[in-house]
């Protein structure tokens, strides 16, 4: 890459698209170095930042301090209590957040970073334990750290390799794989995520069919033997255009959606559920997540289903010599404009 500046001109876009994707090239060649040269330094701040029984105090200046915020806030969403800490505040009394049982991750790609010289005095006085992550060796970080991951030395995107772009993105995928690896140690499910996620298209995305269906009060359901007459007033007046079939225990055993109707149109008058509904339907479990449901019955090409309980099948035609054992009795029914009425599409 030459150090020298080629203006583009605002009509030159394949120029503009071939720069950007130098700068893409360049970074993604940084993460391939990162990803090799990860050893027993990246395993020891996992097992150390793990071991914190208060929380990952995130700390550093500049464009790694705003890399250092979003490491925190993903280390909280992910189950790993974090917080940032900015340390030129920290030398004006932000020093007393920084407690016992806590464990400091400084960041600095030149590891020198004079801030950090407050901090680094404070936790050892308090013996509070140090990662570090830096580019260069027997540099501030490295001296200061119990344990400090060396980071190869990247060559940025700027074309005078000055402005921190390759640096700094090799710094937030490494708090990133720290966040999962520490997720993976910990045990975090799916279930502890939704906690810490009620709102936004996360919590959406984690929310469960059961928050989203229709109860059973909504529910067009018909007998076996009720006359085709009837069942169509049912799928009509619910308004969901399918009504499920249940025997006299109340188990869904079919349903009849208007394909089934086209294919009897000519004897309806003369048959009765049973003799048009398709068997065996699919379901879907109360307890399954919205964003799976989702895929489910786009994958399966339906556009409604009738919601069983967490005990039910999931998401599954279920066999007639199952039917006795599984529960199979609908307690909702869910339609794809629900979903997207809530946002999830």
């Amino acid at each position: 890459m030459s150090n020298s500046v080629v203006p583009i001109t605002v009509g030159a876009s394949n120029l503009i698209i071939s720069r950007a994707r130098e700068v893409i090239d360049i970074e993604a060649r940084t993460l391939d170095n990162l990803a090799a040269s990860l050893g027993t330094s990246f395993t020891k701040a996992c097992q150390l930042l793990a071991g914190a029984t208060g929380r990952i105090v995130v700390a550093g200046v500049g464009k790694s301090g705003h890399i250092a915020r979003k490491i925190a806030a993903t280390l909280s969403a992910t189950g790993s209590p974090a917080m940032y800490l900015h340390p030129g505040e920290a030398a004006h009394g932000d020093l007393g957040m920084v407690v016992e049982g806590d464990v400091v991750l400084a960041i600095s790609n030149s590891g020198n970073t004079a801030e950090l010289q407050v901090l680094f005095d404070h936790v050892e006085r308090c013996g509070i334990p140090v990662v570090g992550m830096t580019s260069y060796a027997d540099s501030l970080v490295e001296r200061r750290s119990d344990v400090c991951i060396l980071l190869p030395v990247a060559t940025e995107a700027c074309p005078s390799n000055i402005a921190p772009t390759s640096s700094t993105t090799q710094q937030l995928a490494l708090g990133d794989a720290i966040a999962m690896v520490l997720m993976d140690m910990q045990g975090v499910s799916k279930e502890s995520l939704k906690a810490l996620h009620p709102g936004g298209s996360i919590g959406l995305r984690l929310a469960s069919v059961s928050q989203l269906m229709h109860g059973s009060d909504k529910l067009p359901l018909v007998d076996l033997d009720l006359p085709m007459d009837d069942v169509i007033t049912c799928m009509t007046s619910m308004g969901f255009g399918i009504a499920g079939v249940v025997d006299a225990a109340g188990r869904l055993v079919g349903i009849i959606t208007d394909g089934d109707l086209r294919r009897h149109f000519k004897m309806l008058d003369q048959v009765r559920a049973r003799e048009v509904m398709t068997p065996r339907p699919k379901m879907l479990r109360a307890d399954m997540a919205a964003e799976d449901a989702l895929r489910f019955l786009n994958d399966a090409q339906i556009t409604c289903a009738f919601v069983v309980g967490e005990d039910g099948p999931r998401c599954a035609v279920v066999e007639d010599e199952l039917v006795a054992t599984i529960n199979q009795i609908p307690i909702g029914i869910i339609h794809l404009h629900d979903f997207l009425r809530s946002g999830l599409s």
